[in-house]
């Protein structure tokens, strides 16, 4: 893919390298402290003698290399080149994005030995410990810096779905982490208004946060992939209003039944359903996904189709006849896994395989480990979430039979979950592949012979994003 590598992506590509090495290492290491903890929900004797890698330590482990070592670099990093790309010049700051991605990377290390220690603060989403959250703020604003000039200082004034949904990832996050760590850590709220604070920064985190860097990265690969503008775009904006102003309204779902205000549940059910409104947004949007070729627009397709699947669990287990199903079950995990892992890593591997060719000049080393990646994310992730719902769903019938004993449940969801250690064990074989690829494509810029003069993007370059 050298035809659409410019001396912009040659200036500009050290940050972004930067940041997908980082996170495809800290993604290896999230696989494998997630089979560790797979393996001790049905052999609990698994290291159980050394207490760094007992269960609820190795799943809060995984939980933040994964959240964010790999979801917040990758996306930061494709944001950067996606907003990089749209501004028609090279990145201007890129020393703040270096030294950002630097502390980023001591701030996940210093959490997840903080964890492994056992320091981890309990809320999903947020089992990093207070000491390292102001690391990752200014972390996360350093890097940012390159992209939201790039955003301000674009040669075109026209704006496009990719600009919206990186830039809102830039400034909404830092806002989403100084609030919970406010009235979490800093001056932590009593009762029941810490459930009610980290059930609303765990939706926005998703909504608000990682949900938008994967679409920037969509938004501008498929319409690049298709040579069209994106149908029904003209919708696109009312999409992604309407995930900023009511994403972070979702969080109360997770509260159903529970001992809150009942108006916040409600407000949740009601936010779950106009979000029906951006998912078939998304889903217009981006249809041409299905229909391209491409090993970049394959993950990018079922990342969508995951994206919507789980918008409309999101709603239907919202209800309180449903939720009283699911709720303390395995299917909010196969929930959080189908958002997580199904849509946006999926996403992001997408835009990576788009990217790297033309942050390099060079094709993917070795284009076998391409499709072995391919193959085994979509069977780990549909043999994952299949494993968990079904799991999910044996544990609601018995804990709803108070004749059934504990021990009972954790035999009828033996089955089950030995399927999802199955499924992490596939999903790290193939984020190795990933790993080894990208690295070995990476090392190929050595070679790299400078470009005789400068050349601009292709007039389609801006528009069709």
């Amino acid at each position: 893919m050298k035809s659409e590598y410019t001396p912009s992506d040659r200036a500009s590509r050290w940050p972004v390298l930067y940041l997908l090495i980082s996170g495809a290492c800290w993604l290896v290491l999230a696989g494998i402290f997630a089979l560790i903890a797979s393996i001790q929900l049905t052999v609990p004797s698994f290291m159980a003698l050394c207490p760094v890698f007992t269960y609820g330590r190795t799943v809060a482990i995984a939980e933040t290399a994964f959240v964010y070592g790999w979801l917040a670099t990758a996306g930061l990093a494709l944001a950067l080149w996606v907003l990089g790309r749209l501004s028609g010049e090279p990145l201007r700051a890129q020393n703040w994005a270096l030294g950002g991605t630097f502390f980023w990377n001591v701030g996940v290390l210093g959490a997840v030995i903080g964890v492994s220690l056992g320091d981890a603060t309990g809320f999903e989403l947020l089992e990093i410990p207070s000491y390292v959250q102001l690391i990752l703020f200014f972390s996360y604003a350093a890097i940012a810096v390159p992209g939201l000039l790039a955003w301000s200082g674009r040669l075109r004034r026209v704006s496009f779905a990719s600009h919206w949904y990186a830039a809102a990832a830039l400034f909404l996050f830092p806002w989403i982490l100084s609030i919970a760590h406010v009235m979490l850590f800093s001056s932590p709220v009593r009762g029941v208004l810490q459930p009610i604070v980290a059930g609303w920064y765990a939706q926005s985190a998703w909504t608000l946060w990682l949900a938008p860097l994967s679409l920037s990265i969509a938004y501008f690969v498929v319409p690049k992939v298709t040579g069209k503008v994106l149908p029904s775009y003209e919708f696109a904006s009312l999409g992604f209003w309407c995930l900023v102003l009511v994403g972070g309204l979702t969080g109360g779902r997770h509260l159903v039944g529970g001992p809150v205000p009942a108006w916040i549940s409600s407000v949740a059910v009601v936010a779950c359903a106009l979000l029906f409104f951006h998912t078939f947004v998304v889903l217009l949007n981006l249809r041409g996904a299905f229909t391209a070729g491409g090993i970049a627009v394959k993950f990018i397709a079922f990342g969508v189709a995951a994206y919507v699947l789980g918008a409309v669990f999101d709603a239907v287990t919202s209800f309180h006849a449903v939720a009283s199903q699911t709720q303390f079950t395995y299917f909010d995990e196969a929930q959080k896994q189908l958002a997580l892992y199904g849509a946006a890593t999926s996403m992001l591997f997408g835009g990576a395989y788009f990217a790297l060719p033309r942050i390099t000049g060079k094709a993917w080393l070795s284009p076998n480990l391409v499709r072995a990646h391919l193959g085994l994310t979509l069977l780990g992730v549909m043999l994952l979430v299949v494993s968990l719902s079904s799991a999910g769903a044996t544990q609601s019938q018995d804990l709803l039979n108070a004749t059934v004993p504990f021990s009972a449940i954790t035999a009828h969801t033996r089955d089950s979950l030995l399927g999802v250690t199955s499924a992490y064990a596939i999903l790290l074989l193939g984020n190795i592949c990933f790993l080894a690829n990208f690295y070995g494509t990476a090392c190929e810029i050595l070679k790299l012979s400078p470009p005789a003069s400068f050349e601009p993007p292709s007039p389609v370059e801006t528009p069709v994003s």
